[in-house]
């Protein structure tokens, strides 16, 4: 009985071969590289949209402070609305810095069980 194995030449089966190690280049390498790509681009996305709507919102309670409260924060104390929304976005800052802290140390937590 002859194998079926032995039936194949030898440039039949480096064809196979190189055919084979491509498609595993490809599915490792490849594929990944294009699926992070895609992730990276929508994170930069969502965070210049995120940080422009963050700055509107920061102008516009500014905004609100400087028309809204009438004589009291005119003249000698119009620098409080600019304290006010600089509180503000540090306030905004560091909770974000503080929640991606958090979450790359429960990640760090995840991958030592």
């Amino acid at each position: 009985m002859a194998d079926s194995r032995n039936d194949k030449s030898l440039p039949t089966e480096v064809g196979e071969l190189w055919r084979l190690v491509l498609a595993y280049f490809r599915q490792e390498t490849v594929e990944p590289v294009r699926n992070l790509g895609r992730f990276v681009l929508f994170g930069v996305a969502g965070s210049l949209v995120l940080g422009v709507g963050l700055l509107l919102l920061l102008l516009a309670a500014l905004r609100v402070l400087q028309t809204d409260t009438g004589s009291h924060l005119r003249g000698h104390l119009s620098w409080i609305p600019y304290l006010i929304v600089m509180v503000v976005a540090f306030v905004v800052a560091g909770a974000s810095m503080a929640g991606w802290n958090k979450s790359r140390a429960g990640g760090k937590e995840d991958d030592l069980r």
